[in-house]
């Protein structure tokens, strides 16, 4: 019979890769559920079918592990939308493309997996200062200077009037999902809403924002 070749370069560092993929899912799952103080090795190592010396090996203290599963959930919070939000600088019909940017927005913020990260960071932030301001800047900030970079050159453009473009962007964003989000935030995940829910709330704050920032329509000639 053949022998068995060498190991393909790269097997190693696949299953290493699965392995730390398998804890830090399951170490989510017991954080959500139990909380940073409440969350045990033992119940994260059960859960992931790892021993906790593996645990150790990849993450040292669980501190490191809560800290490196959030950083994780926020690769690409902004990358949903940068597609969207590109195609509203260079728009020649605002208000439906804002609608579409806003549709998105809603939707993908009140996911409940991305609502149930966020509740924990914020009931963490006091012991995690740091993670706190790491998830703020990678995920509502940069959504936020993306939006305001559009805004600036809807305005430069004459289709929009903006003074404060960042300032603005926090009033689109606020405007589309803070009922829904707040709802969810403080009466829990059995709270839900209908794809058409989201879009009226989405529809309707475009109307607002529209109506606040809408540019002037020029004069006609000899009025």
């Amino acid at each position: 019979m053949p022998k068995a070749g060498p190991p393909r370069a790269g097997a190693g560092e696949d299953l290493a890769a699965q392995t730390r993929r398998r804890i830090m899912d399951a170490a989510m799952e017991v954080f959500l559920r139990d909380g940073y103080v409440g969350a045990k090795t033992d119940e994260i190592a059960a859960a992931a079918g790892a021993s906790k010396q593996t645990i150790y090996k990849h993450f040292g203290r669980k501190e490191n592990l809560f800290e490196q599963i959030v950083l994780d959930r926020l690769g690409g919070i902004d990358e949903l939308f940068q597609t969207a939000i590109g195609e509203l600088a260079v728009t020649d019909d605002v208000e439906s493309t804002m609608r579409a940017v806003a549709r998105k927005f809603v939707h993908a913020i009140t996911q409940p997996s991305h609502l149930r990260v966020r509740r924990l960071v914020i009931a963490e932030a006091p012991r995690f200062p740091k993670l706190g301001h790491a998830y703020f800047e990678a995920g509502p900030e940069r959504v936020h200077a993306a939006l305001a970079s559009s805004f600036e050159q809807l305005t430069d453009r004459g289709l929009l009037r903006i003074d404060e473009p960042v300032l603005a962007a926090n009033h689109f964003t606020w405007l589309v999902v803070s009922i829904p989000v707040n709802k969810v935030m403080f009466c829990g995940e059995d709270v839900r809403f209908t794809p058409s829910e989201l879009d009226h709330y989405a529809d309707t704050a475009v109307r607002v924002f529209a109506a606040a920032y809408r540019a002037s329509a020029p004069k006609p000639a000899g009025a």
